[in-house]
């Protein structure tokens, strides 16, 4: 995956990942890196807090999270978005190894030069989602669709 984009200041929240150069419908862009830490290590420590509004943990499957914080990449910049112009798409390896899978970062629609990559975070907590807490994951994409909350609805 040819790098062609760069991390810079945003307009939705903190750091960004900008594209550099045209992006094509369905071209994977880079893999989300971090360390994988087990599901019970995370919950053990203070990156999985329900309480900070902001992660960079990302369930790869039931075994694993990769933790961007921790040798991460410039994927972890990327920003939530309502009306999100990528996705997270989790790519499982053959065998028994859940290490070995990945998770990278596809386009779904024409992106271009100068345009802000979003995804959807599609955070799901175990805790009732109050009002407190939707206020905690406030979104800040902007869009007209916009929730005004990284959280997703329980299923």
């Amino acid at each position: 995956m040819p790098l062609k984009i760069r991390q810079r200041k945003s307009s939705i929240h903190g750091n960004g990942v900008f594209a550099v150069a045209d992006i094509a419908q369905g071209e994977r862009i880079i893999e989300y890196k971090g360390e994988l830490r087990s599901h019970a290590d995370v919950d053990a420590g203070e990156a999985g807090d329900v309480e900070s509004g902001h992660t960079f943990l990302f369930t790869l499957n039931d075994e694993w999270v990769i933790d961007g914080t921790r040798k991460g990449n410039v994927a972890r910049w990327i920003n939530h978005s309502c009306a999100p112009n990528c996705e997270a798409l989790i790519v499982e390896h053959d065998g028994d190894d859940r290490r070995r899978d990945q998770v990278v970062i596809e386009a779904l629609r024409p992106i271009a030069v100068g345009e802000e990559l979003t995804y959807n975070y599609g955070i799901r907590l175990a805790e009732r989602h109050t009002e407190r807490l939707k206020k905690i994951w406030a979104c800040r994409c902007g869009a007209p669709n916009c929730t005004g909350t990284m959280l997703q609805p329980k299923r």
